[in-house]
């Protein structure tokens, strides 16, 4: 074997024991000494973060899952498929049902349709019945010391959660989530919780977790803070009459051309809304026929759960079914 060949191997050996160590205690990751150092300014202890770092468990599965998002395999139509079910439509009406004057309150408060707050807990965690088997600090261990791109990140994700764990009297080996370390019955991340979760049932806990009623509270919080319009539209089918420019569609999330811009572009359809009103629009194929859509403010913070126009889109229809269903509606 070739001295080259060794050192090759020597390597591959080194960076999978590396691993390993890792694995079995993020107390000696390299990246671990400068947060527990950033961490002490935040008035924990040395030892209580040592217990954390040691504690925390390498997951490749999580690494994994990170480099195959679902939105990059799927056509919109396979995308939409996953969540829009006649089964999902039936148990969402039976949340509605089972939860209705939380989601009434919720919707009376924030402005937020109950609709809307179904779907998205229908499109999270199937009404609460899947919210996750990760450990939290797992899951965001593993991310922020291990995937360098989103690293810092989710490091700040885990400060967050230290945090989260102390104000709520929490143990932070006990918490499950996703893989990305999103938790509870809505899915909230730990800086999404601090911010945005409630205590809805005055109970003085803010529990996402079992109880649906603060979970119900906390997501209509979440959208009404990033600015959801009440009895406003989400989405409008735009017209398009000739061929277009690519650059003009699914061309980022951001709302940057307004509707009267969009008409000089030949491009109608929201011809009864405020012009002076900001739009993206949409290219979406379902049954091979090209469809478009105008994203409005409404569709903008859906996209603030979750960075996708795909995400979003199905959220908005699946709400719309679960309404046209449900008898309270």
């Amino acid at each position: 074997m070739s001295i080259k060949r060794v050192l090759n191997c020597c390597l591959l050996l080194l960076v999978v024991y590396s691993q390993g160590i890792y694995a079995a205690d993020y107390l000696q990751h390299p990246l671990a000494q400068k947060w527990l150092q950033q961490m002490l300014a935040e008035g924990f202890t040395k030892e209580y973060l040592s217990k954390v770092l040691s504690t925390a468990k390498r997951k490749d599965s999580i690494l994994k899952a990170l480099a195959r998002p679902a939105e990059a395999r799927k056509s919109w139509q396979e995308y939409r498929s996953g969540f829009i079910r006649t089964k999902g439509i039936q148990n969402g009406n039976k949340f509605w049902q089972k939860h209705a004057r939380a989601l009434a309150r919720a919707e009376r408060e924030f402005g937020v349709p109950a609709q809307l707050i179904v779907s998205i807990i229908g499109v999270e965690t199937r009404y609460g019945k899947v919210t996750g088997s990760y450990r939290v600090v797992d899951a965001l261990a593993t991310i922020g010391f291990d995937n360098p791109r989103r690293g810092e990140y989710f490091r700040n994700q885990l400060k967050e959660f230290l945090i989260l764990c102390r104000e709520e009297k929490l143990s932070f080996d006990e918490i499950k989530g996703s893989y990305a370390g999103a938790m509870g019955i809505g899915q909230f991340l730990p800086s999404s919780f601090r911010k945005y979760a409630i205590d809805f049932d005055g109970d003085g806990k803010k529990d996402i977790w079992k109880n649906p009623v603060d979970a119900i509270g906390s997501v209509a919080n979440y959208f009404a803070e990033h600015g959801w319009l009440t009895d406003q539209p989400v989405v409008i089918s735009a017209k398009v009459s000739r061929k277009i420019d690519k650059e003009w569609y699914n061309n980022g999330l951001d709302l940057k051309v307004t509707l009267q811009q969009w008409r000089k572009r030949s491009i109608g359809g929201a011809e009864r809304l405020n012009q002076r009103q900001k739009a993206t629009l949409m290219k979406l194929i379902y049954d091979k026929k090209d469809q478009y859509w105008f994203g409005l403010q409404n569709f903008y913070v859906i996209t603030r759960y979750n960075r996708s126009r795909f995400y979003a889109m199905a959220v908005f229809q699946l709400s719309e079914l679960i309404k046209a269903e449900n008898k309270l509606s």
